[in-house]
């Protein structure tokens, strides 16, 4: 078990199991989620003892890291992490007006096969912890000396794909004996898992959820995305306007523009009578090139062009910054580059 990963009710119980006080849980918490401590040996108000017995009945999550990249352009910094089992997650650390965001992963790879990103082409090796999550977080504000103000689950991964994971991590960063991070500084991207949808709608949380929709219309979308044979458009707009009935935060959807598949003025069309009437907010995205994919990015005109029919339709819009491009900063990039250079060494 993660102490990493655990609620204070949770810490609670095994420090009963341990003989120890119940006071010893809200200590331990602290050094994890307050002063966020790299190992138990730090945690100095504990006793030996009691440190050795966390070491030897728990794990500590504790992340490497494996190389950081920064963008010469705009100053944003790329890490790779290595997990304790080999494994490796990216994340992304970016500076705004309003301070500073860091971009999770939520899992070793990605089984969605979304065809313009590079995070799903070794499809899934595993979930990631609650633990292993915070710790990017954690990890991050460490190295840059920064405060991360807010947190964006739209790394490698599919959140809704660790829906049980991915969910006690927000409760745990936004925890006011904590981290104390508020849920209204965490976003949460899902490519359209319907049913774990209607389930998040049912947590109350008060996160922005970040719809990766990408085309406007079913026949499309199936061809970008594969997700979109199991759910239609139709049912994801429905879980849309329910996620927004119960929980009043409004929906953002994420739209790759793909030069010549998805960003004519048909398809802008489309997307208008798409989302005619919700409480939503469009971020358009030129797709970031993948070299194992063809797909290339929309020309700056034609992105504008986009964005002004829609603005003129009343619907809110932006596009993206585009951040950390010369430094492999699309998802998954950064992981396939070392692991491609792992297994050239293998070969040598």
């Amino acid at each position: 078990m993660d102490l990493k990963s655990m609620t204070l009710d949770e810490l609670k119980e095994e420090m009963k199991a341990l003989s120890e006080s119940a006071f010893r849980a809200a200590q331990i918490y602290d050094w994890i989620h307050v002063k966020q401590v790299r190992s138990v040996d730090e945690m100095s108000n504990l006793s030996l003892s009691l440190r050795q017995k966390l070491k030897e009945n728990y794990t500590f999550t504790t992340l490497v890291c494996e190389r950081e990249q920064t963008s010469a352009i705009d100053g944003t910094k790329k890490f790779l992490f290595r997990l304790e089992d080999g494994n490796y997650v990216e994340s992304v650390w970016m500076q705004y007006h309003h301070g500073n965001s860091v971009c999770i992963s939520s899992q070793v790879g990605c089984r969605m096969g979304c065809k313009f990103c590079a995070s799903t082409l070794d499809g899934l090796e595993r979930n990631l912890l609650p633990g292993e999550m915070l710790d990017q977080i954690y990890m991050i504000a460490h190295l840059t000396k920064e405060k991360v103000s807010n947190v964006v689950v739209m790394g490698t991964g599919e959140p809704m794909d660790n829906y049980d994971n991915v969910v006690k991590f927000i409760r745990l960063i936004s925890d006011e004996k904590g981290c104390n991070l508020s849920q209204r500084n965490i976003t949460v991207s899902s490519c359209g898992i319907v049913p774990k949808l209607r389930k998040l709608a049912e947590e109350k949380l008060q996160i922005t959820l970040a719809i990766s929709l990408h085309a406007p219309t079913d026949d499309k979308r199936k061809e970008l995305m594969p997700v979109a044979n199991s759910y239609s458009l139709d049912e994801l707009m429905a879980v849309c306007r329910e996620y927004f009935d119960k929980t009043g935060r409004r929906i953002s959807f994420e739209y790759a523009l793909v030069a010549g598949q998805n960003d004519r003025e048909e398809e802008a069309e489309e997307l208008i009578r798409l989302v005619r009437g919700m409480n939503c907010h469009i971020n358009l995205i030129p797709v970031n090139p993948i070299k194992e994919r063809k797909f290339r990015p929309t020309d700056r005109l034609r992105v504008l062009g986009f964005k002004n029919k829609l603005e003129k339709n009343g619907i809110n819009v932006t596009i993206r910054r585009e951040m950390g491009r010369d430094i492999d900063g699309a998802c998954g990039q950064l992981r396939r580059k070392i692991l491609e250079e792992e297994g050239q060494q293998a070969l040598k």
